[in-house]
């Protein structure tokens, strides 16, 4: 029988003040019965617009429909035909702006939870699956490469694989996961699911080479002339990141959100005895307003800091995602919104004789904003008020105001055309300006959503079995 409410089953999640203290995840997942209740408010739509949502396009209505029925396996063999990576995006997809934004419950009441719905199917299948049950398929004779072991990559990865491809996955770092492993924090993805998922590819075949830098260590076209790879899919990503260029930004305690996350998401700079430790600040300001602001605002509380979100336009326009905010501001983060940095004040360490500027900060002098017409984006345009400066008291300051694609690669291949601001340039299905070269997610885009860079790799994937067979 149907389950008419139109509210959705809430998440469990920790309470605020504790987890406030912790980097264990914040939400807990849904029980059994909790599933299955939450499952039932499907009406399994004739037009089914949540696939339409969905950038991997999972037949979404058919495993909400198994999660019903308490066929948890079932469900998860769907999901598994389209996703790679589950149990991540059920953690850290904007289901709101996807496949729940086009939910017929949504008109009248609260979204089917797909999400949450998601996540527990995968975590239910980490649980019981035996990986060494599953089948590798039978080699198609064809060898591909994939440079970058983030999502798009990982995607990529996949379904070739499924597909009797011989793949190996080349990462820069000594961990296989990019993003997933170095900018997103464990309270929001655990490690753990990451390693997890990652394991599935291997058991399908897949093979992982870490610390592999392409284009310093390895080229590409070494890749394909010397090892015999026959396509290869650039998955890097964007890690490059971006500053003001404000006075103060080199002195000490500035930080790239980059650099804070993976300290702390990789190198767990958090825990005692750390190889790589990380200042502990008393006030800190994060720079920005996207989801990377409320992952290292969130990180920095959890060091025991007081946390500033500084952002030069309002509430209303906050990029993050809701929940993102709305759980930042759970745990104590201050929103000084409508705010623009102009400059990061510090003083110099007279013990530290080799650069002069080589100082720690001690404040940040910001000036108030307020909303003018609408600039290209259509977002209203932030306007600097007339005598409105002011010093904010801070002595760490977290700059996260994107990212763009390392240049290394491109610099290092011959004939690969890319963009003024360095995103690689491919077509439709992710073919570049080389032959049998393709790529997708960030290192095309520029930094954006986990699931858009797992669509560009399952796109690249299709594209690059039918140029081989093809060939």
């Amino acid at each position: 029988m149907a389950n008419m409410n139109p509210k959705r089953n809430e998440m469990p999640v920790q309470d605020p003040k504790v987890r406030s203290t912790n980097f264990n995840e914040v939400a807990l997942g849904y029980t059994e019965e909790q599933a299955i209740d939450e499952a039932k408010r499907c009406l399994n739509c004739k037009n089914k617009p949540c696939v339409g949502g969905c950038p991997v396009k999972i037949y979404i209505p058919a495993f909400i429909a198994k999660v019903a029925e308490g066929d948890f396996a079932g469900a998860y063999d769907i999901i598994s035909e389209s996703s790679s990576l589950p149990a991540v995006c059920g953690r850290v997809c904007p289901q709101e702006n996807q496949c729940e934004g086009k939910c017929v419950r949504g008109i009248k009441g609260e979204a089917v939870a797909i999400g949450r719905l998601e996540r527990f199917v995968a975590d239910w299948h980490n649980a019981n699956a035996d990986l060494s049950a599953v089948k590798v398929p039978a080699s198609n004779g064809h060898k591909v490469a994939v440079i970058g072991s983030g999502p798009s990559g990982l995607t990529c990865a996949g379904d070739l694989a499924k597909k009797g491809y011989d793949v190996t996955v080349f990462e820069a770092l000594h961990l296989a996961g990019g993003v997933l492993v170095y900018g997103i924090p464990e309270f929001r993805l655990p490690k753990a699911i990451v390693q997890k998922e990652i394991e599935g590819l291997k058991a399908l075949g897949v093979k992982v080479e870490t610390n592999t830098v392409v284009g310093k260590t390895i080229s590409i076209d070494e890749l394909m002339e010397e090892y015999g790879f026959e396509s290869v899919f650039i998955g890097s990503g964007a890690g490059l990141p971006k500053f003001m260029r404000i006075p103060g930004e080199n002195l000490k305690g500035v930080y790239s959100a980059n650099e804070f996350l993976t300290r702390i998401n990789l190198m767990k700079a958090y825990r005692e005895g750390s190889d790589t430790p990380i200042q502990h600040a008393k006030r800190v300001a994060v720079v920005g307003g996207g989801n990377v602001a409320m992952d290292a605002a969130r990180c920095a509380k959890r060091l025991g800091a007081e946390v500033y979100i500084v952002y030069r336009r309002g509430m209303e326009e906050l990029p993050a995602r809701h929940e993102e905010v709305e759980h930042a501001m759970e745990e104590g983060i201050i929103f000084k919104t409508l705010t623009n940095p102009t400059e990061i004040l510090g003083y110099n360490n007279p013990e530290d004789r080799r650069d002069p500027m080589n100082g720690f900060v001690t404040g940040m002098k910001c000036v108030e904003m307020e909303l003018g017409e609408p600039d290209a984006s259509g977002r209203r345009r932030p306007v600097e008020k007339a005598d409105s400066e002011f010093t904010l008291d801070v002595d760490c300051v977290i700059m996260a105001l994107g990212t763009s694609p390392n240049p290394l690669i491109k610099s290092t291949t011959e004939g690969l055309e890319t963009e003024k601001w360095g995103g690689i340039i491919a077509d439709e299905n992710g073919l570049t300006s080389r032959k049998g070269i393709y790529a997708g997610g960030d290192a095309v885009t520029g930094a954006a959503t986990v699931i858009l860079a797992m669509g560009a790799g399952k796109t690249a994937a299709a594209a690059m079995d039918e140029y081989l067979q093809n060939k």
